[in-house]
């Protein structure tokens, strides 16, 4: 009879331990991004790898030697161009980019799509208010991105006049977060 109490309790306690990460995983608040949920308690590179909307994304982070820098501490706001975004480009684009005698050229746009600090949805609202209209957002290539209102939607403007819609904001993430965006956006070459 202790045997049997003994042998339950660590089978429950076993699968208390073992079901953990699931667990606290399942109490975070999520936003479900590409038909996957976005943890918090993921960096950036671990989230956008189960987003299906992020696939050219990722594999430009990939290619363009990025994703240390994305799993590090930040924190960082990105605003993340889906799949959709990049097929909207001129034919060829992509592939061009992800050659290697083009890393340079890839790495700035890619982080031309990253500001330094974390800057939720309310945040650049608050620095659009103070910017009568306009916030200025340096980018980590060194670029500028302009995020502006229209009605309650938050766009930003590359500095070739581009603009790209927030469709997902404020997703949270353990280094900064992600806004995802309907258009690439690039810097002034």
């Amino acid at each position: 009879m202790k045997t049997n109490k003994f042998f339950a309790t660590a089978i429950v306690a076993f699968g208390l331990l073992a079901g953990t990460t699931s667990f606290a995983q399942m109490k975070e608040k999520t936003v479900e991004v590409g038909g996957a949920p976005m943890y918090p308690s993921k960096n950036i590179v671990e989230n956008a790898v189960n987003s299906k909307d992020h696939t050219t994304l990722v594999a430009a982070v990939k290619a363009a030697g990025l994703v240390d820098v994305l799993m590090s501490e930040g924190p960082f706001t990105v605003f993340a161009p889906t799949n959709a975004a990049f097929a909207k480009l001129p034919a060829g684009t992509v592939e061009t980019l992800l050659k290697p005698e083009n890393l340079k050229m890839l790495q700035t746009i890619l982080t031309y799509h990253v500001v330094a600090g974390k800057m939720n949805a309310k945040d650049i609202d608050a620095a659009i208010k103070k910017g009568n209209g306009k916030a200025t957002l340096k980018t980590v290539s060194g670029g500028t991105l302009t995020a502006w209102m229209k009605g309650k939607d938050l766009y930003i403007t590359d500095e070739n006049g581009n603009s790209a819609k927030v469709t997902i904001a404020d997703v949270n993430q353990k280094n900064g977060v992600i806004h995802v965006v309907d258009t690439v956006v690039t810097p002034k070459s």
